[in-house]
């Protein structure tokens, strides 16, 4: 009996195993729709949970190499260098996921071809003039700017260009499911050579001040962004065929300055909640609370990488006229997003504390604030990715308005909440907002498209 029961268990454990193997191996190696785009999402899941370990890393690393002053200085400049090269593509880098794949749906290969290179250079020449400027606006102020900063300030305006051509190339790539080339050059590559040459800098006894961190920086974008230029025209060479190219400039900025409104507003949400805070209450309880949204931002992470991995299906499907394989794939895309949405939650949930403990003992007191801010960012993954669907199907204006209306609610919300209630009142804040948004958006996407998108009911 006890050599049945022995083989017994044997079976069923070698049973267990087999059905696990065959599981992940749908998962990774299916080649239907359903597993690409969950393989690509991992993937760009992963790179984002490894760019945020590499940004804190760097972090940690600036401050105790440079000390308060000069690191206050760098932050204060490369904040403004990702605030404004994320808008400087004029939206360029996210309609390339409805322009590529409407151009090759429709055979309109020198439209393609004249995008792939005249998007590059329109939002290179636009970023540089536009950087030219921004010098020029330094040097009218520099009597008012801490004279520590003029210098870093003028390093960053020469590091907007290469950092919006990057943003550009992020698009085209992700356009044709090369993820890893989209993603790796800005989040991995950049983030590393901006610590090995800070760290060689340091290394070799040169005083790591900011102006030299933004060097460093500069020529970690720059060198980034040029490897992927090179990588990626490789490809595309042996992607798309030679020949006429034709440039629709004032077709692209129509698509895409809608687009542009819709991440600007975006942008806007998710900084309200701590500049308000900023305003109101003490530097402690600002970074308490920015440890709360640093804690929970890996459920975001989901919401971006199944963005980042449908958004150009959805206008491929759209101008193939396939409605029931886009309807299909939505319904696919909110459930890959609001269930491991909602199991990360729990997990973060249940781990808060000691994940807050990391930052500080005294982070800890931000622990019930998680709960709050935890509600927003559950209700809005339960549609999933709509915003990247209403853009790509030609309704970007509608939903850059939504985003408007979230915006000015959660900055009403936030000027009434915090001054009373602080961390608590901005988490609730941006939560009421989220809802309301998603409820818009739900609204938008029934009436606009006729679409169910709720990760239930129906």
């Amino acid at each position: 009996m006890a050599v049945m029961d022995t083989q017994s268990t044997t079976v069923s454990s070698a049973g267990v195993i087999a059905r696990l193997r065959s599981k992940a191996g749908r998962f990774l190696g299916g080649s239907s729709e359903a597993s690409v785009t969950k393989r690509l999402a991992g993937t760009i899941f992963i790179i984002r949970v490894f760019s945020a370990a590499l940004a804190y890393l760097s972090q940690i690393l600036l401050a105790r190499w440079m000390g308060g002053s000069d690191y206050g200085v760098y932050v204060y400049v490369w904040t403004w260098v990702l605030l404004l090269g994320s808008m400087m593509d004029f939206g360029i880098s996210a309609s390339a996921q409805k322009l590529i794949p409407e151009y090759r749906a429709r055979g309109e290969h020198a439209l393609l071809r004249g995008f792939l290179s005249g998007s590059r250079w329109l939002t290179f020449a636009v970023s540089s003039i536009v950087s030219l400027l921004l010098a020029g606006l330094v040097k009218t102020l520099s009597p008012w700017i801490d004279a520590n900063a003029v210098l870093p300030l003028y390093i960053g305006c020469l590091t907007l260009p290469a950092f919006v051509v990057a943003n550009t190339q992020d698009g085209i790539a992700r356009s044709h499911d090369w993820m890893r080339l989209g993603l790796m050059p800005q989040f991995i590559v950049r983030q590393s050579l901006i610590i090995g040459l800070t760290a060689g800098a340091f290394a070799l006894g040169f005083h790591l001040g900011a102006t030299v961190a933004m060097l460093a920086s500069a020529g970690a974008v720059w060198i980034a962004m040029l490897g992927q230029m090179v990588v990626l025209n490789r490809k595309l060479g042996g992607h798309i065929e030679p020949g006429a190219k034709a440039y629709d400039f004032r077709g692209w900025l129509a698509v895409s300055l809608p687009i542009l409104l819709v991440e600007s507003f975006y942008l806007l949400l998710s900084y309200t909640d701590v500049l308000v805070l900023q305003q109101f209450r003490s530097s402690e309880e600002v970074g308490v609370y920015f440890a709360v949204v640093k804690t929970l931002a890996l459920v975001s992470f989901i919401h971006y990488a199944m963005a980042a991995t449908t958004a150009h299906r959805f206008a491929e499907y759209h101008a193939l006229g396939d409605k029931p394989r886009l309807e299909a794939y939505v319904a696919h895309a909110i459930n890959w997003t609001f269930w491991p949405s909602l199991a990360a939650t729990f997990a973060l949930l249940a781990l808060g504390k000691p994940l807050l403990w990391l930052f500080g003992p005294q982070f800890v007191a931000g622990y019930d604030i998680m709960f709050i801010a935890a509600i927003g960012l559950v209700v809005r993954s339960a549609i999933g990715p709509v915003e990247r669907l209403l853009n790509m199907l030609g309704h970007q204006h509608i939903c850059a308005l939504a985003y408007a209306l979230s915006f000015v609610m959660n900055l009403v919300l936030c000027v009434v909440l915090v001054p009373r209630f602080g961390g608590h009142g901005a988490a609730a804040a941006t939560s009421i907002s989220l809802v309301f948004e998603t409820v818009l958006l739900f609204w938008i996407v029934r009436q606009r498209l006729g679409l169910h998108v709720l990760a239930f009911g129906k």
